[in-house]
């Protein structure tokens, strides 16, 4: 699925104004069919009231970094990125399968609804914004709960990253994947615990975490930057068919798992005394 944009220059005031006039023509003729009993000018003027009530279903509005997604009858008919007051076919429909997912990120904006408190599949918030049917296009983080992985000698760590990502492609982002929020939240779930198994937590001798068969010191904690990029890497190739783009990666939190934290401290302390002590020596 390709995107199609439409170009079309804001028709909407031109529009609007038209419905109107046209929606007081059909109350005059209804009334003066009423007036003098003439049944083809009653009818004539209920049909235009029914013509310029679905006419109002044209009328679209388009805010800057936004974008609407139209269907016709089930067939894509284009993409409006401009930002303005449109006039399209009223039979148009515009879809955002994402319209009521709400993740722990920047532009999800939660509103009071009777349905507040919900989860969903993977444990985020749900919102139900009603009639907001637009495309966010602007520079979006989503910051995705802490997860407890292995690293590449089996300790368990905690680690939670910041991802900061944009639609690209509104087509594909809303026909090629069931829900783009939900997938690009999976997507970094799964990215992240790929490359953290990769790293040891610290510097460990006879590891190699670039591939090249070759012992290096890269750690999750002296190589977070490297880290980083693997991860944003991992995740844009995961999402490309999403029409989605990853502009960065940051790790926000990083320790070791509760269980071993103290163990792995008293390491650290006996390691420090013993490199003290061959200094001294």
């Amino acid at each position: 699925m390709t995107e199609k944009l439409i170009n079309s220059k804001p028709n909407g005031v031109f529009a609007l104004i038209l419905i109107e006039l046209t929606l007081v023509l059909s109350i005059f003729i209804f009334i003066m069919g009423a007036g003098s009993e003439n049944v083809f000018g009653i009818i004539i003027g209920l049909l235009l009231s029914i013509i310029t009530a679905l006419a109002h279903a044209g009328l679209k509005v388009v805010k800057p970094q936004e974008a609407l997604v139209l269907t016709l009858f089930g067939n894509y008919t284009g993409t409006i990125k401009e930002p303005g007051f449109y006039f399209v076919n009223p039979f148009s429909v515009a879809v955002n399968p994402a319209n009521h997912t709400r993740l722990g990120q920047s532009g999800d904006v939660s509103t009071k609804s009777p349905f507040s408190g919900m989860k969903s599949s993977n444990g985020n918030d749900v919102n139900l914004e009603i009639g907001k049917k637009q495309i966010s296009l602007k520079i979006m983080t989503l910051s995705n709960s802490r997860q407890k992985i292995n690293d590449c000698l089996g300790n368990p760590v905690e680690i939670g990253i910041a991802v900061t990502w944009r639609v690209v492609d509104t087509a594909k982002a809303v026909f090629n994947v069931d829900n783009y929020k939900e997938y690009l939240s999976l997507q970094c779930d799964s990215a992240l615990r790929n490359i953290v198994r990769i790293y040891p937590y610290d510097v460990s001798p006879n590891v190699d975490t670039t591939g090249d068969g070759q012992a290096d010191e890269g750690s999750l904690r002296g190589s977070s930057e490297i880290v980083a990029n693997r991860i944003r890497e991992e995740i844009q190739s995961r999402v490309e068919d999403a029409g989605l783009e990853i502009l960065e990666a940051r790790i926000t939190y990083l320790a070791y798992a509760p269980e071993i934290a103290a163990v792995m401290l008293q390491r650290q302390q006996a390691s420090a005394i013993i490199d003290a002590r061959k200094m001294i020596v």
